[in-house]
């Protein structure tokens, strides 16, 4: 009797090992969005509060309409050009950065859903990865569809340098 005992609490530990274990990794899905790459907070993915922060900083709005983990495009993107210290660096002085995620394994909060949806309804979005720049007002200063995977930060940057400011 005590060895069945014995052996019920093992294997109950056990499960609860597996089961913390399976829980854990289903927060880390393949394909982090940017918003879990950036620690730092570079990433935010409430509107409102990126577009209150883009009038208090003086700077425009990047939003980036992605499929993080579906879409390879998206991935390249993010590697390439979003994910890079001269990226970063650039876009940190001129830019409220604004991941709109539509993920098809992961989970996401309804409001957060909605809100991505209805942005890209507002702004035709047909293609992932788009990214859309907007003055602090909302109104749209430039569009760019798509990802061409030979493209390099500096190109990138030198597209963003020719957005009209206003």
């Amino acid at each position: 009797m005590k060895y069945l005992i014995i052996v019920a609490v093992a294997v109950v530990g056990v499960g609860a090992v597996l089961l913390a274990t399976q829980k854990e990794k289903g927060k880390n899905p393949q394909a982090a969005s940017h918003a879990d790459l950036q620690a730092d907070g570079a990433w935010l993915t409430d509107f409102k509060k990126a577009q209150e922060q883009a009038k208090a900083s003086n700077k425009l709005l990047f939003l980036e309409f992605t499929g993080s983990d579906w879409c390879p495009p998206c991935r390249q993107f993010k590697q390439q050009i979003l994910s890079t210290s001269e990226f970063l660096q650039y876009a940190g002085k001129n830019f409220v950065l604004v991941e709109l995620d539509f993920p098809r394994a992961r989970v996401q909060a309804p409001e957060v859903a909605q809100q991505n949806q209805g942005l890209a309804q507002r702004f035709r979005v047909e293609v992932f990865p788009t990214v859309i720049i907007l003055n602090s007002d909302g109104k749209k200063l430039r569009e760019f569809a798509g990802f061409d995977p030979k493209a390099r930060p500096a190109g990138y940057i030198a597209a963003l340098e020719k957005v009209p400011r206003r």
